[in-house]
């Protein structure tokens, strides 16, 4: 894999640590997708940890010692999550003068905003990167809101301090090995769920059209939940709604921000992923009460979505 022509440019060995491009070039290719990675590759900032965490998730840490450079970031397409860790004391965002970075500062970057940033002195820094579809089963679980209804606050320099320690715990995770991968996925979620909570927002303005009636969306999200053990149909599904499997389809996918199929296979993951973090059922038993035909095919659909397969999951989860 040739690291150069998936960066913003050229980037010399001096700015990237060792750990930082052997994980670099064990990623997968979409790794480093992210505008804003990207963006940061093309400055004079030193890639000190990066790590590909599976499930659409990325994390960095960047060191950079400069008099001044500005930095800029237009509409990336994905959503950041920065921690300072050290550092930043001279760096102002152009449209927030006179607000400056200090350790344990967070900043939220949605997926749409446009941000001019005049970099000055010594930080280092931590980045998470996800993109907006990460929010989308948070919304409905967690807040019992539609996803559309939402949108992720442009925030500059804010505190949250469970969300810093969130922050700080993934910094002290090994970001090594199947094991410390998943360890660091966990808190990455944890991390995403914490900043769900504390810095979405109602969208300006917003009319929703379409869609289902909110008791019809939570009875049917109560009802998935509840039935994971068998098999759904959209057929059962629409008979609940009164609706046509066509209406149900489209009307769910606008309430629920996914079709049918995809958030009932997402639940079922999730399901398993605390059976399996909390219990200790065979596999199977752990297949049957997530409405896996067997084990065969619940590992297989366990590893496409975690990339590891359920045993080596509960496993690393245990150490």
């Amino acid at each position: 894999m040739n690291l150069d022509s998936l960066l913003a440019g050229p980037i010399d060995d001096s700015r990237l640590a060792p750990a930082a491009r052997a994980a670099l070039a064990a990623a997968p290719r979409d790794a480093m997708g992210h505008a804003v990675f990207r963006t940061m590759s093309g400055t004079d900032a030193r890639l000190e940890r990066f790590a590909w965490l599976g499930d659409g998730l990325a994390a960095a840490v960047w060191e950079r010692h400069t008099d001044e450079q500005l930095t800029i970031y237009s509409e990336p397409g994905h959503h950041t999550l920065s921690c300072y860790l050290t550092g930043g004391y001279s760096v102002e965002r152009n449209d927030a003068p006179g607000q400056f970075g200090a350790p344990h500062r967070l900043c939220s970057l949605p997926d749409w905003h446009e941000s001019r940033w005049m970099v000055r002195d010594s930080l280092r820094l931590m980045h998470i990167y996800f993109m907006p579809e990460h929010f989308t089963r948070r919304a409905v679980v967690e807040l019992d809101r539609e996803p559309r209804e939402l949108m992720l606050q442009d925030r500059t320099y804010f505190d949250n301090p469970a969300l810093a320690r969130l922050c700080e715990s993934l910094l002290e995770a090994p970001w090594l090995g199947g094991d410390g991968l998943l360890r660091a996925n966990e808190i990455t979620h944890e991390a995403l769920s914490q900043l769900l909570r504390d810095q979405a927002t109602v969208r300006p303005d917003l009319r929703l059209k379409g869609g289902l009636a909110p008791y019809l969306r939570r009875r049917l999200a109560e009802w998935i939940e509840t039935n994971l053990h068998e098999a759904i149909t959209i057929g059962r599904l629409a008979e609940m709604a009164c609706l046509s499997e066509f209406h149900l389809a489209r009307m769910f996918r606008r309430s629920f921000g996914m079709p049918p199929s995809a958030w009932i296979a997402a639940r079922r993951i999730d399901r398993a992923k605390v059976l399996l973090k909390t219990g200790t059922l065979p596999l199977q038993q752990v297949a049957d009460a997530c409405g896996y035909a067997d084990v065969s095919h619940f590992s297989h659909r366990f590893r496409a979505a975690t990339g590891v397969p359920p045993g080596q999951w509960r496993s690393a989860l245990r150490c």
